[in-house]
This record gives C-alpha cells, sequence and structure tokens, in this order.
C-alpha cells in the first residue's frame, strides 16, 4: 500500500527515533525529579511516592506516545506500547535490579496495586477477544485510577514527622518550589516534542523494514518508553530503597494500563489485535501473576528470580522474531 513518509530518508527517520527517545527520557527524568522534590516537601513516604508520584510521571512517556499514536492513526503502536512497557517493566527493569541486589517489599504492601493490575490486565483481554476497546471502559479506568490515587494518599501515606525526615529530604522541603515546578513544565514540553517525533520516526522505520506496527510499539516504543522506569528504578536502587523500586513498576504497570488506555480510549476509542490475544496479553499477565507467590514467600525477590524474569523477557522477544 503507498504512504507518505514522514521524513525525506530511513536515516533521517532512525535519527527522529533516536532523537525522539532522548527527550522522552530526559522529559520523564525532569518529570520525576520535580514531581518527587514537590511530594517530599509534603512529607510522603517512598513506597507512596514510588506507587503514585514515579510510577504516574514515568508512565507519562507511555501516555504521549499512546495518545499520539492513536490521534494519527496508528493504534497498534498505542497499545504495543502499554502492553510490551508492562512486560518490559517486570521482566526487564525489575529482573535486572533482582539480579544486581535481593528486594525486600512484602505481598500486603502492594497487594491492592496487584489486584488492580490483574483486573485491569483481564478487562483488556476480554475487550481484544471483542476487538475493541471502548469509551465505557476508558472511563472506568479512569475512575478507578482516580479513585484508588486518592485512597492511596490518604490510607498509605500521611505526613512524615519531621523527626525522621532525611537530609535530603530535608533540603528538599527547603528549596523554592518554582524550582520542582519548573522541571515539571519542562519535562512535560520535552516529552509531547518527543513523542510526536519518536512516533513519525518509528511509523517510517516500520514501513521501511515491512515489520508491522504492533511489533514496533511492542519493542522499540515499550523499551524507549521504559526507560525512565529503569533510570528511577536504578536510583531507588544506589539509595537502597527496594520499596520505591518494586513500588514504581508495579505502579508504573497499573497507571499503564488505567491511565494511557483509559484516557486514550476517552478521546478516541481504538481497535484491538487479536494477536495480543494468542501471545501479548498472557506473557503480561503471567508476568504480574508469578509476583504474587514469590512477595508472598520470600517477602522480596533474590537473584535467581531476577535472572527468572530476565530469561522470561528474552525469551518473550525471540518470539516476536
Amino acid at each position: 500500500m503507498d504512504y507518505s513518509p514522514n521524513f525525506s530518508s530511513i536515516w533521517l527517520a532512525f535519527g527522529a527515533v533516536v532523537v525522539g527517545l532522548v527527550m522522552l527520557v530526559s522529559g520523564g527524568e525532569s518529570l520525576v525529579s520535580g514531581a518527587v522534590r514537590l511530594a517530599r516537601r509534603w512529607g510522603v513516604s517512598p513506597l507512596v511516592i514510588g506507587l503514585t508520584v514515579v510510577a504516574f510521571g514515568t508512565s507519562v512517556p507511555e501516555l504521549f506516545v499512546s495518545l499520539t499514536a492513536a490521534l494519527q492513526g496508528h493504534p497498534d503502536i498505542m497499545i504495543g506500547n502499554v502492553v510490551g512497557s508492562n512486560i518490559a517493566n517486570i521482566g526487564l527493569i525489575l529482573g535486572f535490579c533482582a539480579l544486581i541486589v535481593p528486594l525486600h517489599l512484602t505481598l500486603r504492601e502492594v497487594w491492592n496495586e496487584l489486584l488492580l493490575v490483574l483486573g485491569g490486565s483481564i478487562l483488556l483481554m476480554l475487550c481484544s477477544a471483542y476487538g475493541f476497546f471502548p469509551r465505557s471502559v476508558g472511563l472506568i479506568f479512569i475512575v478507578t485510577l482516580l479513585g484508588y490515587t486518592t485512597l492511596t494518599y490518604y490510607r498509605k501515606s500521611g505526613r512524615i514527622p519531621e523527626e525522621l525526615l532525611s537530609e535530603s529530604d530535608s533540603r528538599a522541603a527547603a528549596q523554592p518550589v518554582l524550582v520542582p515546578i519548573l522541571l515539571v513544565i519542562g519535562g512535560l514540553i520535552l516529552l509531547g516534542s518527543g513523542s510526536s517525533l519518536f512516533i513519525n520516526g518509528a511509523v517510517d522505520v516500520a514501513r521501511y523494514f515491512r515489520v508491522s506496527e504492533l511489533i514496533i510499539g511492542l519493542t522499540l516504543a515499550a523499551i524507549g518508553t521504559s526507560l525512565p522506569e529503569l533510570a528511577s528504578s536504578l536510583s531507588a536502587l544506589r539509595r537502597k530503597e527496594s520499596g520505591m523500586l518494586i513500588g514504581n513498576v508495579i505502579g508504573s504497570n497499573m497507571f499503564n494500563l488505567f491511565m494511557v488506555l483509559g484516557l486514550t480510549a476517552v478521546i478516541k476509542p481504538f481497535a484491538l489485535s487479536r494477536d495480543l490475544l494468542h501471545r501479548d496479553l498472557p506473557i503480561m499477565l503471567s508476568f504480574t501473576l508469578i509476583l504474587i507467590p514469590i512477595l508472598q514467600r520470600n517477602g522480596g525477590t533474590n537473584r535467581w528470580h531476577g535472572l527468572l524474569f530476565l530469561l522470561g523477557y528474552a525469551g518473550y522477544c525471540l518470539a516476536l522474531l
């Protein structure tokens, strides 16, 4: 089928993909940094920051890329980006971090979030069997997410007493509020521009090599937009904050499902490829399910769990070839 390319050569398209990814990662990092500073000013705990603020911030690249892809008429890139990112968050990012150092978090601390991810995944599978994601389901997703975020803040956070604040938390609270606000605004600008550039380049690359847009979404877009999750997870690892790290991964998967798919469907309902139901969605669901016995039995992950996740993700990527 004839098409009008977005760029005059494949090299310019590759360049757009790379520059777009750099802008997405930089924008995500800026947004997360500003959001975390604001949260610390309010005395929010590291686990809650990971489950909400960081998870939301690192999911914004997926949101911008998905909205741009859907509005430009590329729903396969959009859904592939969300599903592929959720698989990469557990298989690649959590697996890599768990391989470096054991991570400690009990199942009870993230049980509600895991249930929401499982419920959202099952509902997405039902929509995939139907072949369409309607606006009504998108509204359900958004209302669910808003309710969760509100309840989480009031039930789990409160304020950290001043005597328990770390030195970095105290410094964050003492900084002018304008600095984190500017970081958030700058991050949003980079995310908006980078997502458009990335999508235009990725579409040209997919068409040039005759690769389906779904595969591009599941791999290139998914890994690219998961880089902020990797950066924030490694940062939490350096600070020995396992709760923030695992909370970020689980929270990001929840926000990808409920915020990205929900908001996209409300703006523009989209069709779903049945290939997702036969291959990708069961993998996404399995990676989430396997976390339950691991956290229940071990109170966290160890290195062989990390190796298991990485091998599973490598096998999944090979199956896409």
